[in-house]
Order: C-alpha cells, then sequence, then structure tokens
C-alpha cells in the first residue's frame, strides 16, 4: 500500500509540476492530498486497524480526526484560504462524528448515531441542491480554484470514516482491503455483465443515455479510470456497502434486507444528479446498486464492489453520452 501510494502521489505531483504548479501553495496542497490519500489506501492493507485498535484504542480514531484537522489547516494555511469560518465548519465534520460515535461506542452497529454519521458524511460531499449554487467543497477547498475541491472532500470524509466506523466503533466486516479472493474474477464480471444487460437498454428506453463512444479521448483512459476508482467508486462503495448495507444487514438481521434497503438508497441519493428531481437516474443507479451490493455480498470486499462501480462509470464516461 505504501508503494502504491507513493507511485500514484509521485505520478499526481509531477503531472501537476507539468501544468505549471509550483511554490508554497502546491507544496502545502501536495502535502494535505499526500496525508489523506496515504490513511485511504494504508487502511486497506490488512491488519492496520487491529494494530491500531490494539495499541491505541478507541483513541487511534480521535488521533487520526485530530490530524485530518491539523492537515486542512496546513493546506488553508499554506495556500493563503485559511478563514475560522473554514475551519469551524472542518471541524464539526471531523469532530461530530467522533462524538456521536463516542456516545455509541459500547453499542452494536445500527444505532441512530450510526444513521446520522451515514447521513452527514454524504452531505458533505453531495450537498442538497440550494438556489444560490453554493458549494461546501468548493468553500473549502478554493485552490487551485476549486479543481480539487471534489477529491480532498472525498478523501477527507473517506478518513473521517475510517476513524469513526473502523477505529472508535469498530464495525467489522466492511472489507475495507485491496486484494483479490476466490473467484472474485467471475463475481466482478458476472456483476458488471448483467447490470450492463439490463441498464443499457433501459437506459435507451427511457431516454437517459445514448451510444456515442469517445474514441479522441481514450488517451486519458488511464488517468481517468484511476480516478474514477479511487475518488467515486472506492468511497461510494465504502459508504454504501461497507458501512450502510453492512450495518443495516447487522441491524435488521438480514442480509437480503440490508442489500436492498441500501441499493435504493444508493440510488435515492443521486436524485440530484444532473437536475432535480432525475428519478431516471435514481431507477439506474438503483439498480446498478442492487449489483454492487451482490458482488460485495459475494466476495466481502469493497475492492470487488468498486471495481464493479469503476467499470460501470467508465464504460459510460467514454462510450455513452446522457441525454
Amino acid at each position: 500500500m505504501l508503494g502504491l501510494w507513493a507511485v500514484l502521489t509521485l505520478t499526481g505531483a509531477l503531472y501537476s509540476a507539468w501544468q505549471g504548479y509550483g511554490g508554497r501553495e502546491f507544496a502545502a496542497t501536495l502535502t494535505a492530498f499526500a496525508f489523506f490519500f496515504l490513511v485511504t489506501l494504508l487502511f486497506a492493507a490488512r491488519g492496520v486497524e487491529d494494530r491500531l485498535a490494539s495499541r491505541f484504542g478507541a483513541g487511534s480514531g480521535y488521533l487520526l480526526g485530530t490530524a485530518v484537522f491539523l492537515f486542512y489547516l496546513i493546506y488553508a494555511l499554506g495556500t493563503i484560504t485559511f478563514a475560522f469560518s473554514r475551519s469551524l465548519a472542518v471541524a464539526a465534520l471531523v469532530f461530530i462524528p467522533l462524538l456521536l460515535a463516542a456516545t455509541a461506542e459500547r453499542q452494536p452497529p445500527g444505532v441512530l448515531q450510526d444513521f446520522l454519521t451515514i447521513i452527514g458524511i454524504w452531505l458533505a460531499v453531495k450537498p442538497l441542491p440550494n438556489p444560490w449554487g453554493w458549494s461546501l467543497s468548493h468553500w473549502l477547498w478554493p485552490f487551485p480554484g476549486g479543481r480539487l475541491a471534489y477529491v480532498f472532500t472525498v478523501m477527507m470524509c473517506v478518513n473521517i470514516a475510517l476513524a469513526t466506523f473502523v477505529l472508535v466503533r469498530r464495525v467489522n466486516g466492511t472489507g475495507y482491503s485491496i486484494g483479490w479472493g476466490h473467484h472474485w474474477t467471475f463475481f466482478i464480471l458476472a456483476g458488471f455483465l448483467a447490470f450492463a444487460g439490463i441498464a443499457i437498454p433501459l437506459g435507451h428506453a427511457i431516454r437517459f443515455i445514448q451510444f456515442e463512444p469517445q474514441w479522441s479521448q481514450l488517451k486519458s483512459l488511464p488517468l481517468v479510470s484511476l480516478g474514477i476508482l479511487f475518488f467515486t467508486a472506492w468511497p461510494e462503495e465504502f459508504l454504501f456497502r461497507g458501512l450502510l448495507q453492512n450495518i443495516l444487514a447487522r441491524a435488521t438481521k438480514s442480509d437480503l434486507t440490508g442489500w436492498w434497503i441500501a441499493s435504493i438508497v444508493f440510488g435515492l441519493s443521486h436524485i440530484t444528479n444532473m437536475g432535480f428531481p432525475n428519478w431516471r437516474y435514481v431507477i439506474l443507479a438503483s439498480i446498478a446498486g442492487f449489483f454492487y451490493g451482490w458482488t460485495w455480498r459475494k466476495t466481502g470486499s469493497i475492492f470487488a464492489s468498486a471495481l464493479v462501480h469503476a467499470a460501470v462509470d467508465i464504460t459510460w464516461h467514454f462510450f455513452f453520452r446522457t441525454l
């Protein structure tokens, strides 16, 4: 994981430098990015959370939350975008989930605090539509020109979720790991092909998509694929499968109930995409959530479901146009 982190971070740094970024602002931004991305990947290595929890207990979650806040301050001060209002907002995003987790530390997964935290994390990434077009992520991460706002918000929220659910709440079975298991190739391909066999004709029938390959854009396939995998598919699978579906299944004592409810909630979470209310998006996203959830159940890993998720988004991005 450390090697993967080093390669991807160095690649991003070199690409940014090639694009003309430099100076103190760039250094502060890269430092914050490197930390958030390190935590995101390092926890996918086997046994990391167990070692931290055995040494520091629930305190490891509070230490991680504090580190997340401090690295935001490094970014804000280094890019000369510091403001008390922004810092208070980030402090709330970090420490309110940890406070909720502390009040439910000894209770089984599925208490009110768990669902409030999941809702809060999702709204931080995808806030409700408003008439002013205001975006929390662009407000918190204004440099460079808001172009990294979504990525930074996603990584910070993944870090917060890890601190809250993995270290403090000690929710088991999230599948937050990168690896490969028995028959995973079959489950990943089956999930993707089954969804494609339903979504493509249905998407055409409801006039949501149109086949329109972007052959000239395929040169950006490697970079776009990595971005989709790590900053869209991975965090969404962690939140909706590793946490929501997992916790719902435990709370209801039914894997099937957790699976179906999480799939529908996943679909409804996309209702603001490309105009509100976008029910066509909700329908297709719910079906997609069904197959992502099936892959997660069969493999026990968000890496497998994230690969299906990423394959769907990549295919959509390069071969279909949204109507």
